[in-house]
């Protein structure tokens, strides 16, 4: 599903990924581990197509990442903390996102959050919300459309425990209905629980470690 060949990237002459070549199969969880600055970050930003590489190329589903298209189709997406409209509940903010494609109906939109343990009735702004209910509506906005491939960043902040347990068994769930999942996190038992494979970044270098 994704193909990142000899990908090097400099920002005011620092090396932020040095080299890095690996593949992601599809239908699997695939983990990135390494601490803040690492650039695990980055290089999930490079393969949605918001950061150019200074070298190398990316191929998503077939397609040049910046040659044959922008951005990767069918991705979810969630890196850093996900905006929404303040002032808008979680289930307005979902529909006016999903509006700009017009792929799904208010019943998706409704399933979606009900799924990933929100209540699509909840008139409450999203300024209101505590950490846990925003990723669960960044993890709401990034598989509502149904997409093929999810890129998460650090998925499980702010949830707790009870919301850290519902939320693998759900990417699990998805993986078995054959999606293809890039994962990054700071939890080794994450990374245990729901990763196929497992790469290590450090210093912008990237080793497989399964």
């Amino acid at each position: 599903m994704i193909e990142v060949k000899n990908v090097n990237l400099t920002l005011q002459k620092n090396e932020i990924l040095k080299n890095v070549s690996v593949n992601f199969c599809r239908s699997k969880i695939h983990g990135l581990i390494g601490r803040n600055g690492s650039g695990k970050t980055m290089l999930m930003k490079c393969i949605c197509g918001f950061v150019k590489p200074t070298g190398g190329e990316i191929t998503v589903d077939g397609k040049r990442i910046g040659k044959d298209c922008d951005f990767p189709e069918s991705t979810g997406i969630i890196i850093e903390t996900p905006g929404f409209i303040p002032y808008y509940s979680g289930y307005k903010n979902l529909k006016l996102l999903a509006g700009l494609t017009g792929k799904i109906s208010k019943d998706d939109i409704r399933k979606t959050m009900e799924h990933v343990g929100l209540d699509p009735d909840l008139k409450r702004h999203v300024r209101k919300y505590s950490l846990g209910m925003r990723q669960r509506l960044g993890l709401a906005q990034a598989v509502m459309e149904d997409p093929e491939l999810l890129i998460l960043d650090e998925p499980m902040n702010g949830l707790d425990k009870d919301g850290v347990n519902d939320m693998r068994q759900y990417l699990l769930d998805l993986k078995s209905q054959g999606k293809t999942i890039l994962i990054a996190s700071h939890s080794a038992e994450d990374i245990e629980v729901l990763c196929d494979t497992v790469c290590e970044m450090d210093k912008g270098a990237l080793t497989i470690v399964r």
